[in-house]
């Protein structure tokens, strides 16, 4: 397994070059960078980043020796691909279209989805229904770009199960669109071995995270071994699936001296692989 760092987990002032040298300075393999609707940093990538804006990115990555391992964004909270508004709907289908085409351009082969959200507006049925038409939709894109969709698990009241969440992607059908795993954002209400049990040939990605249960909200989230995720059978769990893909930290930087986080977490997953 490899080790990546999302680049949420610098500095928020950082721009991506700067998240991209440090990845490498801190020892990872690899960087998800994120689609922003707003400019952040020069370069950054933008949903409505060019083409040429998009290859300066790959270029610097390669001028570093870090690869792109994925895309990833916090856009589909707002543009969620169940919303009641069609027109939001159709918003967060086309932000899934550039993070394709932004990964193709990275030489990266997955990007990350929020499949939707069940709210007080949008019935679970509803839900399920919306959020399966577009990601069918969103699969022919990505299986002609060799793209996968990680769909990842999040806390949006939707898909609360492994069983479930296996039964949502055989009846999506495609073999590029698969799951993106978050390991600290099932303890509020599962275990994350059983779910890797489940849907282990379904992984393309795993975000890495702990959580204090003793808190139960969003204060709970934690860096490596803070937390009570069972990290031995997690790393026991992904290895019986063979999964060898990139264990990617995602975490929120410290107060002070935040530059701090990506190198405490570049030895945690080193101290996690060797499990």
């Amino acid at each position: 397994m490899k080790k990546g760092i999302n680049c949420w987990t610098f500095p928020a002032n950082y721009t991506v070059k700067e998240c991209i040298e440090n990845a490498k300075k801190a020892g990872f393999d690899g960087i998800e960078i994120n689609m922003e609707e707003e400019k952040k940093g020069t370069p950054s990538l933008r949903v409505d980043s060019t083409k040429a804006e998009i290859e300066e990115i790959f270029k610097i990555s390669q001028s570093n020796d870090m690869p792109i391992s994925s895309v990833a964004t916090g856009l589909h909270w707002k543009y969620s691909l169940t919303d009641d508004d069609p027109n939001t709907r159709k918003k967060g289908i086309e932000i899934a279209e550039k993070m394709i085409d932004a990964a193709k351009l990275f030489h990266a082969d997955a990007i990350l989805v929020v499949p939707g959200v069940v709210n007080e507006r949008v019935s679970y049925s509803k839900a399920y229904k919306r959020s399966q038409e577009a990601l069918k939709a969103l699969s022919k894109k990505a299986e002609e770009e060799k793209v996968y969709i990680g769909i990842e698990n999040v806390w949006n009241k939707f898909l609360l199960s492994p069983l479930e969440m296996k039964k949502f992607i055989d009846e999506i059908g495609s073999p590029y669109v698969k799951f993106y795993f978050d390991v600290g954002n099932v303890l509020a209400f599962s275990y994350p071995e059983y779910w890797i049990e489940t849907l282990g040939e379904y992984i393309v990605r795993v975000h890495i995270k702990d959580f204090d249960t003793s808190i139960g909200n969003i204060q709970g989230f934690k860096n490596l071994f803070e937390g009570d995720v069972n990290w031995p059978k997690v790393i026991e769990a992904l290895r019986r699936a063979k999964y060898e893909g990139y264990l990617t930290a995602e975490l929120t930087p410290y107060r002070t001296h935040p530059e701090m986080l990506a190198y405490d977490a570049s030895k945690r997953l080193d101290v996690l692989k060797n499990m």
